[in-house]
């Protein structure tokens, strides 16, 4: 029985959702959810997710003080929702460094230390497999990354799921499910890929059409939920059924490209970067040129569960969310739609 959760990261859109749903979780008791901002719907000005009756602590990963909070409130349940994709215009790589990897430590520290806590639930990244010419057609769990990451996000979580693999060590009474997730897709994401499609030109790397794959955030929010009520332990990918190549999605979203070489792509993602526009990281480089696919077969088995949104139905629905399809207005397409009975292929 889950009693009393704790989520981390719920000023960000799918850690808002994930402290609402489980707020909304009669037979939960108590949700708190920590960040070192107020979430929106609880800052000036409202708007954002609703919390629900989510408690919000204001605590920064990196200090002590998040064993305080375990403590005091006898979590048992911990959501760890705070890696931070991509690095701020304000704070820079280091800070993102420090709240991934150092705030994770200290979080993992504090929940070592816990005599309540037996459950921890983690949302990593599929970005830790990679991407390179030498890749695998599709990762499982258990496939290693042809070349480790060394810079980013990718880095980042690489380090953190290490970390995560000694705790689950050194605390085999706890419970520990981590999440792989693929890039999310959907109206509430904000993230350097749904920035790079909706810029009025895309730059591609000249001779690729990378592999694409997205999870739905109304499927991840569901997978974390049930993470966080039930006992699944071990590695789990997470995406929509099916693939997109780059092409696909740049045809579906009506924007114009300009193929480009490599070393020009890098360029105009440093520039779309410091004005604060795009996140052209070097694993972004890599995954705009080579793709990536994985299997979540496993996940798939472990809850009996398929999602709703495949990859190519939740790019839709981020197009929807953005008033984006094909350089047609959505207006029309889903009033031909109505028209001819939902036989319209979009």
């Amino acid at each position: 029985m889950t009693h009393t959760v704790l989520v981390t990261g719920v000023s960000r859109h799918i850690g808002a959702r994930v402290a609402s749903v489980l707020a909304a979780d009669p037979d939960i008791d108590r949700v708190i959810g920590v960040d070192t901002v107020p979430p929106p719907s609880l800052a000036r000005g409202g708007g954002g997710v609703a919390l629900g009756r989510t408690e919000f602590v204001r605590v920064d990963l990196r200090s002590p003080d998040i064993a305080q909070v375990i403590a005091a409130a006898d979590i048992d349940t911990v959501v760890h929702m705070s890696l931070v994709s991509a690095p701020s215009k304000s704070a820079g790589r280091s800070y993102m460094k420090e709240h991934n990897v150092i705030g994770t430590m200290q979080l993992l520290a504090a929940c070592q230390r816990s005599a309540t806590v037996r459950r921890v639930v983690v949302r990593s990244t599929t970005a830790v497999y990679g991407s390179s010419s030498h890749d695998p057609a599709v990762f499982t769990e258990e496939a290693e990354p042809i070349e480790v990451a060394n810079s980013g996000y990718a880095k980042d979580a690489t380090e953190v799921e290490a970390y995560i693999r000694g705790f689950a060590r050194r605390r085999p009474d706890v419970t520990v499910s981590t999440l792989r997730f693929a890039n999310f897709m959907g109206p509430g994401v904000d993230s350097p890929l749904t920035r790079y499609f909706t810029q009025p030109v895309l730059p591609t790397v000249f001779g690729f059409d990378p592999r694409l794959q997205f999870v739905h955030e109304d499927d991840g929010v569901e997978v974390l939920r049930r993470m966080a009520v039930e006992d699944h332990p071990g590695i789990y990918n997470v995406v929509g059924d099916g693939v997109m190549l780059l092409s696909q999605c740049v045809r579906r979203s009506g924007r114009p490209t300009v193929p480009v070489p490599s070393t020009a792509f890098r360029v105009i993602g440093d520039v779309a970067r410091s004005v604060g526009l795009v996140d052209f990281s070097p694993e972004q480089l890599a995954l705009m040129s080579y793709g990536r696919a994985v299997d979540a077969e496993r996940l798939a088995g472990e809850l009996d569960w398929r999602p709703k949104f495949s990859t190519a139905s939740a790019f839709d629905d981020f197009l929807h969310s953005r008033g984006l399809f094909g350089g047609i207005p959505l207006t029309v397409i889903d009033w031909v739609t109505t028209v001819l009975g939902g036989s319209v292929e979009r």
